[in-house]
């Protein structure tokens, strides 16, 4: 494969590409949160857009996402317990996605979830210190309101 500098915006433009919102790089609340699972969140972003598309929505108007840890795996090019540790983390631990399990051997539900990674919830975010990440949730949910 032959490779060459940029030479114009044109060049620059030729990509497509994947939003990470920069909340996620910069900001302190999500500083402990690893850089697999800040990429699988810009992933899970890109197929979220796909998603309302299709029109994916549940009876509650909330958009979700079918990512499955076979897809996850995939993309990513790991394993199955680092796929499971990565939606542990932006679950649990981030707080940015919910998953609802369909049962039957159906795959879950994933809900992201937005207002966390709003520059302007950074504050609210470290008011709920002591708070697990579904608390955390919660309140600034509340609050955006």
């Amino acid at each position: 494969m032959a490779f060459d500098y940029f030479y114009g915006q044109e060049d620059a433009e030729q990509f497509l590409f994947y939003r990470i919102p920069k909340t996620l790089i910069t900001g302190e609340e999500f500083r402990e949160v690893s850089v697999e699972a800040k990429l699988l969140y810009g992933l899970m972003l890109d197929r979220l857009s796909l998603s309302m598309k299709n029109g994916w929505f549940d009876d509650q108007n909330r958009a979700y996402i079918i990512y499955t840890v076979e897809d996850i795996m995939s993309d990513l090019q790991c394993g199955n317990q680092k796929a499971v540790k990565l939606l542990s983390e932006l679950e649990k631990k981030a707080g940015l996605i919910r998953r609802k399990r369909q049962g039957l051997g159906k795959p879950s539900l994933t809900y992201l979830i937005f207002g966390l990674v709003c520059t302007n919830f950074g504050e609210a975010w470290r008011l709920a210190e002591g708070a697990d990440a579904s608390e955390k949730t919660a309140s600034l949910m509340t609050r955006a309101r």
